[in-house]
């Protein structure tokens, strides 16, 4: 939506309201760690956790890819969202007034906005009106008595859970909630239809409701808010599910059933799991296994995996899909979509199948939730199901059933990067194809081989079976070859100049008692940063303000051009965050700030030097006896200085680093 420019002392109040790890935490796990929070990067995929969050300076910083920020960019980069609209929507979050530039686009912005704040408002009295639908419906109170049966008794559900989740009823009726919402709450018809909860008739002129003698299940988002409905019949009528439509608000295949009520269980447990219906999650979590989504009738997408493992440092990921064909298919179209990031070892993906058959909401009727968690335990890997798969219902001993499985099994194995993962898969699939005759298996591992490097590079596959002295030597190569590519310490000149700079940014912005003194000295010693991207930053710090005092005040102000000068402070948006070691810097900053200055003065004391040189060695002296003069003085003056410099170091700034 087109959004007049917002009043600066919007964009400051939301600033000084927002709480960057309140922010953050919806999207990432974040453990304590000092006095700052790490957590798995949402920006680019990561192992190891790099992403830091600073309460103190409510800011983040990856020290894997360098995103950097507060949160507004946060959320900006995440969301793909421009910046008006992102503090637009945390105005709503903290309640800050919004004012524009100018007056008389208000109106026009606040009916801009109303759209998706009414649209929340529209959607939270619905799901009130079913609740109340189910719990006391005085129009017609048997059928509302039905509904609130088939949760209790049919789906064993009790009164808590059933709050919970704020399920509710859609009474019998063309037009039940129509007249509610437009009738009696006076909301516009076109409102309501954008909400999803009317649709306009195809013949002549009205509107219909959407759900009609449904069990309604809320759908929220990561806050909590409802953003749709899933509505079940309670009988076989077709289509036994119904979702709300795609709208502003509401996307089916970036949202997941139950993430607002999972997402502490999955950080606790350090896995989710995925089922596929709704009533399957809600039983899950009524029996205390809280770690639970469930998809929306749709395959399982890439952004649905990525938004549950946010929650995740493991990575761990259980598919519960029904053991059916439909289900099996749906586990398939999931392992599809995040095929890439489980063969690389980025998902660590198991398939549950229930004996018999049954869905999570059937198996609980009749057993425990440790049935259940051994049920998780013992679920097998993707790899391994897959090849379950591969192998139901075939005759090995038939050659035709062979000739399947063998190619799809190496279809499987072509996929695997990791030699130890494939080295183990290709025995064991090679068994399975031996049907226990263990003088086969050599040879089927040969086949298997033969097949998988067809069109690859022969020895890089035929190298992993090969004797332990090869494997030895490769690992000795491997070492070595590992030697060579480890980072070096800086040694030129230009490399220890750029980590100098750098270095004195920082304490200028985390020490502020140095500021002075760093400011006197460049001034004093005539220095300049050398860097043109520092030469930027140093520009942006004396337009803000050369004397302010407050660390906070100063980066949450060079925050702002980040958004303004994306390119240019992308460069140096690494030195808004420290590391252990740039900590341990700032211990002994006066040490420091004469260190990295007399590095800066050395460097340009020896181009000087260079530079007089070069014009004194080109002067004739008797033709020109005073300017040859002049000329020796000057770089013999910066000769005896750049000793000097040498001298009143008090270490040598290569041990900064």
């Amino acid at each position: 939506m087109q959004i007049p420019s917002l009043h600066p002392d919007t964009v400051e109040e939301v600033k000084s309201r927002v709480d960057i790890y309140e922010v953050i935490s919806d999207y990432v796990v974040l453990r304590k760690r000092g006095k700052d929070f790490l957590g798995l990067c949402p920006f680019h995929n990561e192992k190891t956790p790099s992403f830091s969050v600073s309460p103190s300076k409510q800011m983040y910083y990856c020290f894997g890819c360098h995103a950097a920020g507060n949160a507004i960019k946060f959320l900006m980069e995440l969301e793909k969202r421009s910046f008006a609209e992102t503090v637009l929507d945390l105005a709503r979050r903290y309640q800050v007034q919004v004012k524009t530039l100018e007056p008389q686009q208000r109106q026009e912005l606040h009916r801009q906005l109303s759209l998706r704040e009414q649209l929340y408002e529209v959607l939270a009295v619905t799901a009130q009106f079913y609740q109340h639908a189910l719990w006391n419906s005085p129009s017609n109170p048997s059928v509302s008595k039905s509904a609130l049966e088939y949760l209790t008794q049919n789906r064993q559900l009790q009164t808590e859970t059933i709050k919970k989740f704020g399920l509710g009823y859609a009474p019998v009726g063309w037009q039940t909630l129509y007249r509610y919402l437009v009738e009696n709450k006076n909301y516009p018809a076109p409102l309501v239809e954008k909400a999803g909860l009317i649709k306009p008739r195809k013949e002549g002129r009205g509107y219909y409701d959407a759900f009609r003698d449904r069990v309604m299940i809320p759908i929220r988002d990561i806050l909590g808010r409802t953003i749709g409905f899933g509505g079940r019949t309670m009988g076989d009528d077709q289509p036994k599910y119904l979702n709300s439509p795609e709208t502003e608000l509401f996307n089916k295949g970036k949202t997941l059933f139950a993430l607002d009520q999972a997402k502490a269980g999955i950080s606790q447990s350090d896995k989710a799991v995925v089922v596929e219906g709704y009533f399957d999650a809600i039983a899950l979590h009524e029996k205390g296994i809280n770690n639970v989504v469930a998809s929306l009738g749709t395959a399982l997408s890439l952004d649905q995996v990525k938004l549950v493992l946010r929650y995740c440092d493991s990575k761990q990921l259980i598919l519960n899909f029904d053991a059916d064909k439909a289900g099996t298919n749906a586990a398939e179209r999931a392992i599809g979509a995040i095929a890439d990031l489980a063969y690389k070892g980025e998902v660590q993906l198991k398939i549950l199948n229930i004996p018999d058959g049954k869905d999570a909401d059937e198996y609980l009727q009749s057993h425990t939730s440790e049935d259940y968690h051994q049920l998780l335990a013992n679920a097998p890997l993707w790899l391994d199901w897959q090849i379950q798969q591969v192998t139901k219902d075939c005759d090995l001993k038939q050659a035709t059933d062979f000739q399947q499985v063998s190619q799809k099994m190496v279809k499987l194995l072509k996929n695997i990067s990791n030699s130890d993962t494939r080295n183990y898969y290709v025995s064991h699939c090679a068994e399975i194809l031996s049907l226990g005759d263990t003088r086969l298996v050599p040879l089927r591992v040969e086949n298997l081989l033969t097949q998988i490097t067809s069109g690859k590079n022969s020895g890089e596959w035929n190298s992993n079976f090969s004797s332990k002295q090869r494997f030895s030597s490769g690992r000795k190569n491997s070492n070595k070859n590992s030697t060579q590519r480890k980072p070096s310490l800086p040694n030129n000149e230009s490399s220890l100049l750029e980590q100098a700079e750098a270095l004195l940014l920082q304490i200028y912005l985390h020490c502020p008692l140095q500021r002075p003194i760093i400011s006197q000295i460049l001034e004093e010693r005539d220095l300049q940063f050398s860097l043109s991207h520092h030469r930027f930053f140093w520009r942006q710090i004396l337009e803000i303000s050369p004397n302010i005092a407050a660390e906070t005040d100063l980066i949450s102000r060079l925050q702002d051009r980040c958004l303004e000068f994306e390119t240019e402070m992308s460069l140096v948006s690494r030195l808004f965050h420290l590391d252990e070691k740039t900590e341990k810097e700032l211990t002994r900053a006066p040490q420091v700030v004469h260190a990295t200055t007399a590095c800066m003065e050395r460097v340009l004391r020896e181009k000087r030097y260079r530079h007089y040189l070069e014009l004194w060695e080109q002067t004739d002296p008797e033709a020109e006896p005073k300017r040859w003069q002049s000329y020796y003085d000057a770089f013999y003056g910066e000769k005896m200085k750049l000793q000097e410099l040498d001298r009143l170091r008090q270490f040598s700034l290569t041990d900064l680093f």
